[in-house]
C-alpha cells in the first residue's frame, strides 16, 4: 500500500528556466563567440596584411621583418635551445616583480591606512616618488646590488610598488565610512575592521591593482634587462639591436606580448573565480 501510495503522488519537478532567460543567456553566449570571432579576425588580417607588404616591398622587411620570417626565427632559435631559456628568464623576473610588487605594495597601504599620522607624513614622498622616472635609477641598483636578476626584479619593484601602495590605499580610504562606524559602535577592533570591511570590500581594487602590475611589472623587467642581463628577451631585443638582427628583435617583442596576454587572462579568471565564490 505504501509503495501504492507513493506511486500515486504527484512527482514535483524542478521549475525550468523562464524562455526569456534561455533567450538572454544564448544572446550573451552568441555576443561572447562573435566577439571572439572578430577579435581572432582582426589578428589574422593584421599579420596577413604585414606579410604582403612586407612581399610587396611596400615596406622594408629589413626594418620591419614580417610573421614568416618570425616563425622562422623561432624554429631557429628552439633548435638552438635558447627560445624558452630566454622566455623562462624573463617571465621568472616578471612573476617574482609581479608577485613582490603586490604583496608588499598591499602590506605598505595597509601599514599606512592603519596610521593616519604615518600616511600624512610620507603622502608627498609616495607622490615624488611615483612621479620619478625610475629607469634613472637603474645604474644605481646596478652598482649598489650587482649585475644580475636581483637589480632587475628591483627595477621591477620600483616601477609597480609605488603605484600599488597609492591604489590600493585609495581602495581603502574609499570604504563607506557608515560601514566602518557601525563596526564601531558594537565594538568592533582596528583588525577587525580591516578584515570583516576594508578587505572583503576592495576586491575589486586589489584586482585592479593586479592589472595594473601585470603591465608595470613587463615594463620593469625588460628595462632592467636593458640595463644589465645576459639571458631573457630584453636581452635579445638589445643583441639583435646591436647586431642589426631585426627579425629577433620583432620575435622578441611578439613573444613578450603573448607572455603578457597569458598573465594578464590570468588576473582575469581570477577575477572570475573571485566573483564567483563571492556569489
Amino acid at each position: 500500500m505504501s509503495n501504492q501510495g507513493q506511486e500515486n503522488k504527484p512527482q514535483t519537478k524542478a521549475p525550468d528556466h523562464s524562455l526569456e532567460h534561455i533567450g538572454y543567456l544564448r544572446r550573451v553566449r552568441k555576443e561572447k563567440i562573435t566577439i571572439r570571432i572578430i577579435q581572432f579576425m582582426i589578428l589574422v588580417m593584421a599579420f596577413g596584411l604585414w606579410e604582403i607588404c612586407a612581399n610587396a616591398k611596400i615596406v622594408d622587411p629589413f626594418i620591419t621583418s614580417q610573421p614568416t620570417r618570425i616563425i622562422q626565427t623561432i624554429i631557429r632559435l628552439y633548435e638552438e635551445g635558447g627560445l624558452f631559456h630566454h622566455i623562462g628568464v624573463t617571465c621568472l623576473e616578471a612573476v617574482v616583480g609581479f608577485v613582490l610588487g603586490t604583496v608588499l605594495g598591499t602590506i605598505i597601504a595597509i601599514i599606512l591606512w592603519w596610521s593616519e599620522f604615518l600616511c600624512k607624513v610620507l603622502e608627498p614622498y609616495l607622490v615624488v616618488l611615483n612621479s620619478l622616472p625610475k629607469i634613472a635609477l637603474g645604474p644605481v641598483f646596478i652598482v649598489w646590488i650587482g649585475a644580475g636578476p636581483a637589480a632587475i626584479i628591483v627595477m621591477t619593484l620600483a616601477i609597480s610598488l609605488i603605484v600599488t601602495v597609492l591604489e590600493v590605499l585609495n581602495g581603502f580610504l574609499a570604504i563607506d565610512e557608515e560601514k566602518i562606524k557601525l563596526v564601531q559602535t558594537f565594538g568592533g577592533t582596528k583588525s577587525q575592521i580591516l578584515t570583516k570591511v576594508l578587505l572583503p570590500a576592495s576586491s575589486p581594487t586589489f584586482i585592479n591593482a593586479l592589472k595594473i602590475n601585470v603591465g608595470l611589472s613587463w615594463v620593469g623587467v625588460i628595462v632592467g634587462e636593458f640595463l644589465v642581463s645576459k639571458a631573457g628577451l630584453g636581452y635579445l631585443i638589445v643583441y639583435g639591436g646591436q647586431v642589426f638582427k631585426l627579425d629577433l628583435v620583432m620575435t622578441s617583442v611578439i613573444i613578450l606580448g603573448v607572455a603578457a596576454t597569458v598573465m594578464y587572462q590570468g588576473v582575469v579568471y581570477l577575477e572570475k573565480f573571485l566573483v564567483k565564490n563571492k556569489v
